[in-house]
């Protein structure tokens, strides 16, 4: 088949306030082809797809859209011209049904009313090839992370685009509902459609990609044939250099219990756990989408209320029935939804950090700046957060340090055990690495580390142990050889009989 060229950059320069973004950045898509689009945050990729599908104007350079020279007024502009993209941060509207967010801006009509029928056939033809359990009717507020972004999977889909943009999708899918767009995407590219594809997933690059192109402080470093590129290749290409570890050295965990877990019970997504999480080490959770990880955690920091249960801090036990009890114990749970529930995006990063210590800053109802000022400089130098300054608002960093914003404010506290919710959705393998040995680190030092990941390969090469969920229960706590693939999904799976923590 011959492939025509869809969608073509050339030369492509964006400048910030103190920053090129892209410099001179040029890209292919093909017709037929499911190109990726790799980098670390911060290398521009974010800003080249916001230029690419109209949310910004580039300072030089060209964008053409099937052979004709185009400039974007707005994202609908775009949109007319074939282009639709699945953003990585969830731009749903929360309030209405799920029917009304895959159609905004293509509602079908006659004669100036909406055409209902027509509406709910598009919407179940593409909603049936994932599966799911809600209706066109829910509330997209009642949705979990992972059904929203089905939804907005969903929303891209119905457009009939030639040109499709996947910036992440797979961040918040279950492996059955990632395998189901997989094979959606290989539909798209047997019927001519041009796919670019953007994710920190290396296997899912190298399953699906046809091409892989390396963006890297604002510069294409270069494009390739998939099949003529290793891991490594892209790894050297996306950092400058070898990553010889990408997870740190196991720890040397002793018998010492910091935190003990009896019979802890809050509805059917959290039934009868027990566990313990031992000095020196990195415990991981694992379970398939559904199976209560985070509902645990949540329950066992007082987020969500407990029915029963008891919970011991370095053998005392403690009385946690609010987020406060938790917080002012030293246990920390860090959401996996840092927008809208782990940080303050419109806030610069001093005052992100300032909020979790206001009574220690404030002195007659005037927040001490010098105080507040040091400590947002030692998260920064700390967790080398890439930032003009500690002014610079949340929202405008990279998705991995935004993710270093997170767990810096909570640390700066000094917690005896803090539990990070999926830590790396979203992060390319260089702030991954360094995430990753942070929490190596904390652990080394004596504090207490949950991880909660839905990425098996992390879940193995991090964690000293792993607690497998499945129903609500604890299916398994896997130590040693058995902390591989294999075992840890014939638990997550119920193949196994529960075990005891």
């Amino acid at each position: 088949m011959d492939q025509k060229i869809l969608l073509e950059a050339r030369g492509v320069r964006k400048v910030f306030p103190g920053t090129v973004a892209l410099d001179g950045v040029d890209l292919e898509l093909r017709s037929g082809e499911i190109h990726a689009l790799m980098g670390e945050n911060g290398a521009g990729k974010s800003t080249f797809l916001n230029i690419i599908t109209g949310s910004l104007h580039p300072d030089n350079g060209t964008i053409c859209v099937n052979g004709e020279d185009v400039v974007f007024s707005s994202p609908m502009d775009a949109k007319r011209k074939g282009i639709a993209i699945v953003h990585q941060e969830l731009s749903l509207f929360p309030e209405i049904s799920v029917m009304e967010n895959i159609l905004v801006g293509i509602t079908p009509s006659r004669y100036g009313l909406m055409n209902r029928r027509q509406m709910t056939e598009i919407c179940d033809r593409y909603l049936r090839r994932f599966e799911v359990q809600f209706t066109l009717q829910t509330l997209v507020r009642d949705l979990s992370v992972s059904q929203q972004q089905i939804v907005e999977i969903v929303k891209a889909l119905v457009t009939g685009a030639e040109v499709y943009i996947f910036d992440e999708p797979t961040s918040a899918l279950s492996v059955e509902d990632a395998s189901r767009l997989f094979v959606v995407l290989r539909e798209l590219k047997a019927m001519g459609k041009g796919i670019v594809y953007v994710s920190h997933k290396f296997d899912e690059i190298f399953q699906l990609s046809d091409r892989i192109s390396v963006l890297r402080d604002g510069r294409m470093i270069g494009t390739a044939p998939t099949n003529q590129l290793s891991s490594d290749d892209v790894i050297r290409m996306m950092v400058g250099r070898s990553l010889e570890r990408i997870y740190p050295a196991k720890g040397n965990p002793s018998d010492q219990v910091i935190l003990r877990v009896n019979d802890l019970n809050a509805g059917s997504k959290c039934r009868n756990v027990s566990f313990d999480l031992r000095q020196g080490e990195i415990l991981g959770v694992f379970g398939l989408v559904g199976s209560g990880r985070t509902e645990i955690m949540r329950a066992l920091t007082g987020i969500d209320m407990r029915t029963s249960g008891g919970v011991e801090l370095r053998g005392k036990e403690v009385r946690i029935h609010s987020v406060q009890d938790s917080i002012r114990h030293g246990l920390y749970y860090l959401t996996e939804d840092r927008k809208q529930q782990g940080l303050f995006l419109s806030m610069s990063i001093r005052d992100n950090v300032s909020v979790t210590h206001l009574a220690a800053l404030s002195k007659g109802g005037l927040l001490d700046r010098t105080q507040a000022a040091n400590l947002s400089a030692n998260v920064i130098r700390d967790l080398r957060v890439k930032s003009r300054s500690d002014q610079q608002l949340v929202g405008s960093l990279s998705g991995g340090n935004q993710q270093k914003v997170m767990i810096g404010k909570w640390l700066s506290l000094h917690p005896q055990v803090v539990i990070l919710d999926e830590p790396t959705r979203g992060i390319d393998v260089g702030a991954k690495s360094e995430i990753h040995q942070l929490l190596r680190n904390l652990a080394s030092s004596g504090i207490g580390v949950i991880v909660i990941s839905s990425e098996l390969p992390e879940i193995v090469g991090l964690s000293d142990r792993v607690l497998v969920i499945h129903n609500g229960t604890v299916a398994g706590v896997l130590s040693g050889d058995q902390v591989c693939d294999e075992t840890i999904m014939e638990y997550a799976s119920g193949l196994h009989a529960t075990v005891a923590g």
